[in-house]
């Protein structure tokens, strides 16, 4: 990937000196005293604790709208963090950069004004507005700050545990968590906040998947217009992002981590569908292509 074609985003807030951290997802102890293993990782992937919302939020649904609406709250003005000069914080900063100046662009032709997410990079556990973050949840995103957070140790797990290596299969993990911050502007958060009183656990499971599909959809919406303009993509690099969608994909984790695969349970999606969608978008570049809340077929 030629990341460094790519503008810098001034968004990256680094908290990996501070103190209190602890180290990456290789066991031992995380925040709160409780004994996180690889054991317990796996299963915490299952559980959807990987590429997606922070557990300890809400989750959102699209209700079927043709463009961006305008963003559904605002976001007090905050300085620029000072920008990582290591080469991860580097590379994470342009791709970051990059998902702006995309999404940037079609907000702006939707006659919407978009409003940047902050990126935090950690170590171990770091304090958010959706409670305690840690390694052993994975990247996510929590709407209550509108930040994302990432522990870089994640993709060690990434490469070495689920077999998916590569710098473009790192763009893919946050180009999806700010999949996440744009279904929250669109206020598709609110929207399945309403639902989760509503609907049963299976039902919202359902729902989920058809989020975190959405997300994926949206981040290659990212690669599309990010390539377009920047021609960040190399040979290869498509390829690294469908083996990342298919190594988490639901039936993939539960049948490595207990196995068999009980669908009922997915909130994420089977390794096909995060592909297909994923593809949907980077083939298409629409926002309206990727309504899997209206898709019959996932």
């Amino acid at each position: 990937m030629k990341w460094e074609n790519n503008r810098a985003s001034d968004q990256v807030e680094d908290r990996r000196s501070q103190p209190g951290g602890g180290g990456g997802l290789g066991g031992g102890r995380r925040g709160g005293g409780k004994g996180l293993g690889l054991g317990t990782i796996a299963v915490a992937l299952v559980a959807g604790w990987i590429f997606g919302i922070n557990p300890m939020t809400i989750l959102g649904f699209l209700d079927g709208g043709t463009g961006l609406a305008p963003p559904a709250q605002t976001q007090p003005a905050s300085a620029p963090a000072a920008a990582p000069t290591d080469d991860m914080g580097r590379f994470v900063a342009a791709v970051l950069g990059g998902t702006e100046d995309v999404w940037g662009e079609l907000f702006r032709q939707n006659g919407a004004a978009y409003q940047k997410p902050r990126l935090v990079l950690f170590r171990g556990a770091t304090p958010t507005a959706c409670g305690t973050g840690q390694s052993a949840m994975g990247p996510f995103y929590c709407p209550g700050d509108q930040k994302v957070y990432i522990d870089l140790s994640f993709y060690d797990t990434l490469k070495r545990q689920l077999g998916a290596p590569g710098d473009f299969a790192q763009a893919y993990v946050i180009a999806h968590e700010v999949g996440h911050h744009v279904q929250n502007l669109m206020g598709i958060t609110d929207k399945m906040d309403e639902m989760r009183r509503r609907v049963s656990q299976r039902e919202y499971n359902a729902l989920s998947v058809r989020l975190e599909l959405q997300a994926d959809c949206f981040a290659g919406i990212w690669a599309h217009h990010n390539h377009k303009t920047q021609a960040i993509l190399e040979p290869g690099d498509v390829e690294e992002a469908l083996n990342a969608a298919a190594a988490i994909g639901d039936d993939a984790l539960q049948r490595k981590s207990q196995g068999q695969v009980v669908p009922d349970s997915f909130t994420h999606g089977t390794s096909a569908q995060r592909q297909r969608w994923f593809r949907v978008g980077l083939d298409r570049g629409d926002v309206q292509a990727c309504d899997t809340f209206s898709a019959r077929t996932l």
